[in-house]
């Protein structure tokens, strides 16, 4: 049996007839690829072993009851060990982009990590998604650090699949969301003369196809495989097909040679929701033309009957996913809510000073259900309940110093699940129908949590507790916190009454 969206992939030569399905260890479980690749190879009739620094990300996904699911770090030597024991084939969909101007050192360090941990395991088969480049040595740092850790894992003695992809078409993929929100933002832009370089894009489901399949090549199989969809486009052909798609006009696209890549990332962090960070190298890697130079990838994972997606097609199916609010991952997915040395708001004290506490309470004349849905659907297209211009105005104040302001919105119109972005927060906890705790990714000078609580009284009735927390560093943050203060009772105590007022009067 298959799983959606790809069709059947024979299983390892090494699988026999009444011995265990062969063990699939994923790496990045919780990012984009890792999350949609675990139901592929579950339809594909693996085992899966999920390891990730915070296996509490992956509660609420559909197959988390399905897989085993370890705490590990690919950074440490011991977890790798012990995650390595029993795997046939171990997928490496890590990487530290975005994180810091070193991470080539920390892919670099990783990589050889992962592979000698395989190597001793006696691992079958890695399978690594790289990006795809053209033959030269002045790369971007990014595809720079891809290319190296293709290589590091395919000198580790283990057979290696090395996959190489450029532009990938998915609902959620920051290339994706960075190419859909500049063309349905600007109608006219001026842009980078790199918009005419000619690009490969594949779509995501082709890509799970080759990495589901790429489990069953031979073991004297080790090398690198270019991926691509079947059209060769410039970025500005790409926006253009995807206003066609979502029936925008035409758009007016003006290259010119002297938007530099950070000026031009710094635009793309404030116009859509890939935060500067990122965009950086992703906009770096666009300065490359990037085009399969072979197809040797069929001569083991075929293509489907109907052949690959094309471009329109691609970006159709993204778009009705998200139309139907079914964007299972996105690029952010494998950003953790919280780091494992930052405090926790039940924390009543912390090494770094007091938490300071905002709290407020309401007796609301409604089912403790119908308040929780108020609650879960809180923020995005739903609103704030609360002081509107206050809210976007500090929307735009954080997207000025870099951070993600409202733009992100939600996943989900009505479902939370730990992990997900929420505008400027990302969600650290959900209790089903009691708690959701909220922590701000907004620029601060220290760490905020909202908490919405929906309770229930000796009496029976319906509680709405709410708790806004900050911990301020330094004489910074306490001067954050005396400024806003005054504003409290505008925004918090507006929300309370708001929330509270849409729960007594849902249909």
């Amino acid at each position: 049996m298959s799983a959606p969206g790809c069709d059947a992939v024979p299983m390892p030569e090494t699988h026999r007839v009444g011995t265990p399905a062969p063990l699939a260890l994923v790496t990045g479980a919780t990012g984009y690829i890792g999350g949609r690749l675990v139901p592929e190879l579950l339809g594909a009739g693996f085992r899966v072993r999920a390891i990730a620094r915070h296996p509490e990300n992956l509660r609420g996904r559909a197959w988390a009851e399905q897989v085993e699911i370890v705490r590990a770090d690919a950074g440490s030597p011991d977890d790798l060990t012990a995650a390595m024991r029993g795997v046939d084939v171990a997928y490496y969909l890590i990487h530290a982009l975005g994180s810091g101007p070193r991470f080539e050192s920390t892919d670099r360090r990783t990589a050889l990590l992962f592979g000698r941990a395989a190597r001793e395991a006696g691992v079958g088969r890695i399978v690594y998604l790289g990006g795809l480049h053209p033959d030269v040595e002045d790369l971007s740092p990014h595809l720079a650090s891809r290319r190296e850790v293709g290589e590091i894992l395919l000198a580790s003695g283990v057979p290696t699949t090395v996959l190489q992809a450029a532009v990938i078409l998915g609902s959620g993929s920051a290339s994706f969301e960075m190419m859909r929100h500049l063309t349905e933002r600007l109608p006219v832009m001026v842009t980078p003369k790199w918009v005419t370089n000619r690009i490969q894009p594949i779509a995501i489901r082709d890509v799970l196809r080759y990495l589901v399949g790429s489990a069953s090549m031979p073991p004297e199989v080790n090398r690198t495989f270019d991926i691509g969809g079947p059209q060769v486009l410039t970025y500005a052909d790409m926006m253009q097909g995807y206003a066609r798609v979502a029936g925008l006009p035409r758009r007016i696209i003006v290259p010119l040679p002297v938007l530099t890549p950070w000026l031009a990332s710094h635009w793309v962090g404030i116009v859509t929701p890939v935060p500067a960070g990122l965009a950086k190298p992703l906009v770096g890697s666009l300065i490359h033309e990037v085009v399969c130079r072979e197809n040797d990838i069929r001569a083991y994972v075929p293509d489907p009957p109907e052949g690959l997606l094309d471009f329109e097609a691609a970006v159709r199916l993204a778009l009705r996913r998200i139309a139907d609010k079914d964007v299972t991952t996105t690029f952010s997915s494998a950003l953790g809510p919280t780091a494992p040395s930052d405090p926790l708001p039940e924390d009543p004290d912390w090494a770094g000073g007091r938490l300071r506490v905002d709290e407020r309470a309401s007796v609301v004349t409604a089912s403790r259900e119908e308040l929780w849905s108020v609650l879960e659907g809180i923020g995005g297209s739903n609103g704030w309940y609360s002081w509107r211009l206050g809210w976007v105005a500090r929307g735009v104040l954080d997207r000025v110093f870099g951070g993600p302001g409202l733009r992100r919105g939600r996943r989900h119109s009505s479902r939370l699940r730990v992990g997900d972005e929420l505008d400027w927060w990302r969600v650290e906890a959900v209790e089903e129908g009691h708690l959701l705790r909220l922590r701000a990714e907004m620029r601060l000078p220290g760490l905020a949590w909202l908490e919405l609580l929906a309770e229930e009284d000796e009496a029976g009735r319906t509680i709405f507790r709410q708790r806004a927390l900050y911990l301020p560093r330094g004489l910074p943050g306490l001067l954050y916190w005396w400024a806003v203060t005054p504003f409290h009772g505008i925004v918090f105590g507006g929300m309370q009454r708001n929330i509270a007022a849409a729960a007594e009067h849902r249909p």
